[in-house]
């Protein structure tokens, strides 16, 4: 029997939601059923509304597996997505979830009563050196975790600020940890779990006249299962993106990944193991993924159509979207005490 094509409404037609129209109409299980965009030119060959209200008048009903993408501004992801949950449709969100744990759960609150779907989207959960590193984790091959540094050194100057736009404001963007560093955030919780005892110290080095908030962050904290962590971080580096890594210490053992996307394993070090040679390639096929930083989103909707076809389990959902949203949370009360 054939099963029945998932159907997308996307909302928001910048970058990211270019990135997911692209997906979407490459696979043959997924049907575009349009965007909703109101600023962004869409293609004259896709379907276009500019108010979302207009789009489901216009769609009518719609089937039990229809999902609005939500590509917008983060302080407008959950508002908008608990309206298309209660208008029928599971949500995909772009990270982060939402900017404040109180809206997390009330959308989460929303699509339990409407028996919806969340689906979050962390596509660097399928980079081919994260997979390793969870294994190497999950499989305790360096004993206990004593120590885990987060490096997170990009650049964003004045042409990633333009004047007029949503990011760095403080109620559509949130803060550097929410657009920049939040998929890096959700690496950490992934493999390592939950944190306490932070303590945060923040400054504006670069943007004064660009942004809401600070450009660059120290972090210090415990881990909930034992080991000590930092996260370091800043987008005031030169012209360029410099670095996204992590270097993990455990009682037998110590590695880093790195790359700017945390796509490349630079140093093994373990007892008893021996680090396949490889090369990214070699990588890539072994788990099945590849490096990058916008370049897993076809896993992403890949596994919402398994899930909707009741053949997987969702990948990463609303409760550990939540679960980053409340880390930064109190990372960010922490440093503004």
């Amino acid at each position: 029997m054939k099963e029945e094509k998932v159907n997308f409404i996307v909302i928001g037609y910048g970058h990211i939601g270019y990135r997911h129209v692209q997906l979407i109409l490459e696979n043959r299980n997924c049907e575009l059923l349009g965007v909703v965009e109101v600023e962004n030119k869409v293609p004259s060959t896709i379907r276009h509304w500019t108010n979302l209200k207009d789009c489901l008048q216009s769609l009518g009903n719609l089937s039990s597996s229809t999902v609005a993408s939500i590509c917008l501004p983060n302080g407008l992801h959950a508002s908008i997505a608990k309206f298309c949950i209660e208008n029928g449709m599971h949500v995909l969100i772009e990270k982060p979830m939402c900017i404040s744990v109180e809206e997390g759960e009330q959308l989460i609150t929303t699509a339990n009563v409407h028996q919806k779907q969340v689906f979050i989207v962390k596509q660097n959960r399928y980079s081919p050196s994260v997979k390793w590193m969870k294994e190497m984790v999950d499989a305790q091959k360096i004993g206990g975790i004593l120590y885990v540094g987060m490096n997170c050194f990009w650049n964003r100057d004045e042409r990633y600020y333009q004047t007029g736009g949503w990011r760095g404001t403080k109620d559509l963007d949130g803060g550097t940890l929410f657009t920049q560093f939040s998929h890096f955030i959700d690496i950490l919780y992934w493999v390592f779990g939950d944190i306490k005892n932070i303590q945060a110290k923040f400054a504006n080095l670069t943007h004064v006249n660009q942004i809401d908030f600070e450009d660059t962050g120290l972090v210090n904290f415990e881990f909930e299962r034992g080991g000590l962590g930092s996260i370091n971080y800043t987008t005031s580096v030169w012209d360029k993106n410099l670095e996204s890594s992590m270097v993990v210490i455990g009682e037998k053992g110590s590695f880093k990944i790195g790359g700017q996307y945390m796509n490349t394993i630079d140093y093994c070090h373990v007892s008893d193991y021996v680090l396949p040679e490889f090369d990214t390639k070699v990588l890539a096929n072994h788990y099945g993924a590849f490096s990058g930083s916008a370049a897993n989103h076809h896993f992403v909707i890949e596994n919402i159509v398994k899930v909707l076809h009741g053949n997987e389990q969702i990948a990463a959902n609303a409760v550990e979207g939540l679960k980053v949203v409340d880390i930064i949370s109190r990372i960010y009360e922490s440093g503004n005490k």
